[in-house]
């Protein structure tokens, strides 16, 4: 096969990874791809992921066999829908289906109408109604922007008087552009986090290995939330009862319901969930991609071929009984800029990756980097690396992780120090 991975973060460069293992791979290319991914794909810098009409001209010309989208932004914009016109196998969802991540009021509507389990929630377009509603409500809340954000939209608002900072920021500042223009203002729920990945053809779908990301900033999941600073798996809160009813009341009616409402899901179903003191699921959101950084871990874990699973989902042809079978725990630990999620400088040049990478089962992924004047690495984002490494245990994978990571330095690099601890002495 032939295989074209749109984009060139942390998580396209986990999937090349991945990929590049496969023996059913003749040929990766990747757009824009990456300096870091260039070892592992013909990389193309001057097609930008959210260019569809380049995306799709140079899958074409290439002559590829299947595309696999990483990023939300162009699957909202309809490119699985122009590829396929084309008559390219895609690996990721139509625009409608989509809008399970493009619209957080999409998507409670679309849980609501199928009985999925979430929070109580309101919609919003007008700036005072939704202060007035937090104001009646009068406890802790969660402040969402209705449309993308890389992951930063949410804001977790301990009191009225900080829901009324985020709605203020989100609504009148427009932080988040016009994915600011609607908001959801929505319960705080207690529990877990977990991360719950399905792979489907439309109709059918196979399962991998549940995941735990940390989303807040600082240490003891305190601060604003990002993108992601670090993510491990297995995770222990998602035991085999709690899976099946994962399965159950969010998985198999998600699949369901998108199919009769007349936009089957065709690509990866990330689900994010808390998991209540009693075991019981309760979505978060919904992604249409893998997510990131929970893509690391679980690739470096997965043992099944990636290329078949991806090119049978994109076929309509996926085998329920294929044994994904799944190595070690796996840990990664992101390194941020300074000031991430705000403003933070570009252009820090970056040591010690080489002595990194020389742990024992260790990979660093690039999610924010690029080459320098010198031809070393260089940040280039907000989030910059993810130091990945398999264990035993999450606790043996955990300290591989953090040691690598120690050997990494750029200015004003910072970095979560109790990535997985919630699953020490558990695992």
């Amino acid at each position: 096969m032939r295989i074209l991975v749109v984009g060139g973060g942390g998580r396209e460069h986990a999937l090349t990874w991945k990929l590049s293992q496969s023996p059913r791979v003749e040929a990766l290319l990747a757009a824009p791809g990456s300096a870091a991914m260039e070892g592992l794909a013909e990389c193309h810098p001057e097609v930008a992921a959210a260019d569809l009409d380049s995306v799709v001209k140079l899958a074409r010309e290439s002559a590829v066999d299947l595309v696999v989208v990483g990023p939300e932004d162009p699957l909202a914009a309809g490119l699985a829908d122009r590829l396929r016109a084309e008559g390219i196998a895609t690996f990721g969802p139509s625009a409608a289906a989509a809008r399970l991540e493009g619209s957080k009021a999409f998507a409670k509507a679309f849980m609501e109408r199928h009985g999925i389990p979430t929070a109580k929630h309101r919609a919003f377009d007008d700036l005072q109604a939704a202060l007035d509603y937090t104001r009646a409500e009068g406890g802790r809340c969660v402040v969402k922007a209705d449309g993308l954000a890389a992951g930063k939209g949410v804001s977790m608002c301990e009191s009225p008087a900080e829901a009324e900072r985020a709605l203020h920021e989100i609504m009148e500042d427009r932080r988040f552009g016009e994915a600011g223009s609607r908001v959801v203002v929505e319960d705080w729920l207690e529990g877990e986090e977990a991360s719950y990945y399905a792979i489907s053809d439309g109709e059918r779908f196979v399962t991998l290995a549940a995941a735990q990301d940390h989303k807040r900033l600082l240490d003891g999941d305190r601060g604003e939330n990002t993108g992601g600073m670090g993510a491990y798996s297995p995770a222990p809160v998602v035991d085999a009862a709690v899976e099946e009813k994962i399965l159950e009341r969010v998985v198999r009616p998600t699949i369901r319901g998108m199919a009769e409402d007349g936009h089957p899901f065709v690509g990866v179903l990330f689900v994010g969930l808390m998991v209540d003191a009693a075991g019981d699921p309760h979505v978060i959101e919904f992604n249409v991609r893998f997510g990131d950084p929970e893509t690391q871990p679980l690739m470096m874990r997965m043992e099944a071929d990636l290329a078949e699973l991806l090119a049978d989902a994109a076929g309509g042809r996926l085998d329920t009984d294929m044994a994904i079978g799944w190595g070690e725990a796996a840990v990664c630990v992101v390194l941020a800029s300074g000031g991430y999620p705000r403003s933070y400088p570009t252009g820090c040049p970056i040591a010690g990756l080489t002595e990194a990478e020389a742990h024992a089962d260790v990979v660093v992924f690039h999610a924010g980097t690029r080459r320098g004047a010198s031809g070393g690495f260089e940040t280039g984002g907000g989030r910059v690396l993810g130091v990945t490494a398999r264990g035993e245990t999450v606790e043996a994978a955990r300290a591989r992780a953090y040691a690598a990571a120690e050997a990494i330095e750029f200015e004003g690099a910072h970095k979560r120090t109790d990535i997985a601890s919630r699953a020490l002495g558990r695992d």
